[in-house]
């Protein structure tokens, strides 16, 4: 199959757009959190039904859903993942659409995500012009709790075993449609601190009293700011940033504990180990320079996001046939931003690629943003794009 007939994927899919606006705009209204996504599962497990797929399995990762689609006979699998969950945070859009429930935003698209899949189930179910088996991931808890990790832990492909997969997410600032990956690192690695500094509380007007955690904490603030400037290869990209400083309850009391919290982003385990062996060690010195005691909580939370370079090409491939090689970016700049499918990378070789969500005021705006929405404009290529890619993965010839 070449450049026309992937068209012609856009154009057959392209039919059953406004039935798509209608999922997508659905799940829009009725968001739901990390491990929340009761009903917005519910709605995916009743889509798939309707499309006649071989088989619905529920309640991996609690939530999340897995479809399968056989095609042919041949041994061999691939996984397509859409993310379903939502933000916490208003939305303030005043779309008709709007979220329906307070708090509660999908300001990231992975309702738009979770309708390109619905797309492609539906086509590859009806046409099934490929030769192996096509597993689509519901995924749950995309942000913060790491539900691609749980669905690996739980078995994910033991369950359903495949020989790569892929994810896809729609980016802001790029054209709509446009397709944009590369091999090796495509997403920074999550990493969040938390430092608690323990003095020793007293009066405001009497400081040598005490050992005061306000003036360790500040200390370490600077301290840190060294780690990324002065210990990190200047060629090895990191950010290190202090996102909270909490302490103190009255004006006149110099409070018995501080904490000091933020994350750290890399590229790569080896700058993540240096990062925090680093930390700890300021932690260590800073204690003990002023009779404090300061404990450290770092936790891991996403790895990097690294595309292995076969997927990677076999995507770019595919993406350049569907759009045309002039909408296709073979070379983004990586991002700093973080994505729990790198869980999914580090136990099956794949690629994640982004889809442009739009420029200006048609699907421009950035994503987590209260004024934010997915472009229903470009779910016809989000799910012609999974649909060649397993047509193309899993080739009859």
């Amino acid at each position: 199959m070449g450049a026309n007939d992937a068209v012609n994927v856009i154009r057959e899919i392209g039919q059953y757009l406004p039935q798509m606006t209608e999922w997508r705009r659905h799940i829009h209204a009725h968001p739901e959190t990390a491990f929340e996504e009761v009903g917005t599962a519910r709605y995916v497990v009743e889509r798939l039904k309707s499309f006649g797929v071989d088989e619905i399995h529920e309640g991996i990762a609690r939530t999340g859903v897995v479809a399968v689609i056989r095609g042919g006979t041949r041994d061999r699998a691939i996984g397509l993942r859409a993310d379903m969950d939502a933000l916490d945070m208003q939305e303030n859009t005043g779309l008709a659409w709007q979220s329906t429930r307070t708090g509660k935003h999908h300001a990231c698209g992975h309702d738009g995500h979770t309708t390109m899949l619905l797309g492609a189930a539906r086509h590859l179910a009806r046409t099934r012009n490929f030769d192996g088996t096509v597993y689509l991931i519901f995924q749950p808890a995309e942000e913060n709790e790491g539900g691609a990790r749980v669905m690996v832990e739980e078995g994910l492909f033991e369950r359903f075993p495949m020989q790569a997969v892929f994810g896809m997410h729609n980016i802001p600032g790029i054209a709509p449609g446009r397709i944009a990956v590369r091999p090796g690192a495509m997403m920074a690695s999550y990493d969040m601190f938390e430092l608690t500094i323990t003095g020793r509380g007293a009066h405001g007007a009497m400081p040598h009293m005490g050992v005061d955690p306000v003036v360790i904490g500040a200390e370490l603030v600077q301290k840190l700011q060294t780690v990324v400037s002065r210990n990190v290869d200047p060629i090895d990209p990191a950010v290190l940033s202090v996102t909270k400083f909490h302490a103190g309850s009255a004006w006149n009391i110099i409070p018995n504990e501080a904490v000091l919290g933020g994350t750290v982003r890399a590229f790569s385990t080896k700058v993540q180990d240096q990062i925090e062996q680093r930390i700890r060690q300021l932690c260590e010195g800073t204690a003990a320079s002023h009779g404090a005691q300061i404990a450290v909580r770092y936790e891991r939370r996403y790895p990097p996001t690294v595309n292995a370079p076969a997927e990677t090409e076999l995507c770019l491939r595919v993406a350049r046939a569907l759009v045309g090689p002039e909408n296709v970016n073979a070379d983004p700049r990586p991002a700093m931003g973080s994505e729990d499918f790198a869980w999914m990378l580090l136990s099956k070789p794949g690629c994640y690629v982004w889809i442009g969500n739009g420029t200006g005021s048609e699907g421009g705006c950035m994503v987590h943003n209260p004024a934010y929405d997915f472009n229903d404009a470009i779910l016809p290529t989000g799910a012609a794009y999974w649909v060649r890619l397993a047509e193309t993965a899993l080739a009859a010839s």
